[in-house]
């Protein structure tokens, strides 16, 4: 998933270690007030990469 903002890209396989999301965590299992950690923008501001 990338974020439509700033373009930062959420990798399942590495998670965000510096919000305790752990690696391996899908997007859709994010909490729904997990937030994009380079801009801030919400799970919304989100779309499938292609």
């Amino acid at each position: 998933m990338v974020c439509d903002i700033c373009g930062y890209v959420y990798d399942p396989a590495v998670g965000d270690s510096e919000n305790g999301i752990k690696a391996g965590t899908s997007f859709d299992d994010l909490p729904d007030d997990w937030v994009c950690p380079v801009c801030g923008a919400g799970k919304a501001d989100f779309s499938s990469e292609e």
